[in-house]
């Protein structure tokens, strides 16, 4: 039998377990930064930038996730009909979890806080999950294709195959039957079933497709403009290798390895994907290409803490 007090404190915290995380995790990385940086390091190079276009990267990145939200609302119309604020909650969690976990282990987050929300299955949120990752993916890809095309001397040759990449998606989804069918003959019994539930994470029709595509472009284009502004105002020179270090960072944070935190992997992918579309690898430049790496990296963290500190009073569930 459990006394009052104790039952009253367990309930205290399972209502506010994730408060709680949230705050263990931004203890734990500004005592992370501080160790190996420095803060005034950091916000040394912030304060040459200045407190407006700051303030601005950090709104367009918050809105980012408003848009991710809208798009798993209208994956999911009818279980998360007029629960808007509820799965904004839920995805900057998650978000959140994503970014701070190794290895993409905070996926996982995902279908499990889908079920307890809004009653979807585990392996519907998964497929669905899975979905929306290779979206993504190509996403990116389709905007580093960019670069690459205009860098290439055979430019329309690498136009043609940009585009044919970027309509990749189309034509899968056109031709998701007979391609599932296909895969389900080729696999094994559980792999078969595991082939329904990527059909059951498909969305509904062609429109519902179109929508998450485009929201999905949007999004992604949105993130690696703003990120690649950020790095030119730090000093990421040309152009290219700004949009280059975005896209590089972006994809680190897609990819399976994945640091906790990003720390480390992010900031390397933004200087490989610098470096990769034009960035100097003289020595001197390379440490400011850290440097900015860096403060990149932490913009991303400080938009999800933000984002994710709008969300927490925000349709707070009773199972949260």
């Amino acid at each position: 039998m459990k006394f009052p007090v104790v039952a009253s404190r367990q309930s205290w915290f399972i209502r506010n377990r994730m408060t709680l995380l949230t705050i263990v995790i931004v203890a734990a990385y500004a005592l992370f930064i501080q160790w190996f940086w420095g803060w005034p390091v950091i916000l040394g190079q912030w304060a040459e930038v200045g407190a407006i276009p700051i303030i601005a990267a950090l709104a367009l990145l918050t809105s980012t996730y408003f848009l991710r939200t809208w798009r798993i609302y209208d994956y999911f119309p009818r279980e998360t009909a007029g629960r808007f604020k509820v799965l904004f909650r839920v995805t900057q969690i998650h978000n959140l979890l994503n970014i701070m976990l190794p290895f993409r282990t905070g996926e996982t987050s995902f279908p499990v806080l889908m079920r307890t929300e809004f009653g979807i299955p585990l392996a519907r949120g998964t497929s669905a999950l899975f979905v929306m990752r290779l979206l993504d993916l190509h996403a990116l890809l389709a905007a580093a294709g960019i670069g690459f095309a205009i860098a290439s001397p055979h430019n329309i040759v690498a136009w043609i195959v940009w585009v044919s990449f970027l309509s990749l998606p189309v034509v899968a989804f056109a031709l998701r039957r007979p391609l599932l069918r296909l895969a389900g003959t080729m696999l094994p019994v559980k792999g078969q079933k595991l082939v329904v539930e990527v059909e059951r994470g498909l969305p509904v029709d062609a429109a519902a497709f179109t929508r998450a595509w485009v929201m999905t472009v949007i999004n992604w284009l949105v993130k690696v403009l703003v990120l690649a502004w950020a790095l030119n105002l730090m000093g990421v020179l040309p152009m290219a290798a700004s949009f280059g270090g975005a896209l590089g960072g972006e994809l680190s944070s897609v990819l399976p390895v994945h640091a906790p935190g990003g720390v480390g992997t992010y900031p390397a992918g933004i200087t490989a994907g610098a470096v990769a579309l034009g960035a100097s690898s003289e020595k001197t430049a390379l440490a400011a290409l850290a440097q900015a790496s860096i403060n990149a990296h932490l913009l991303i963290i400080v938009s999800a803490l933000t984002g994710t500190a709008i969300s927490l009073p925000l349709g707070r569930s009773r199972k949260l």
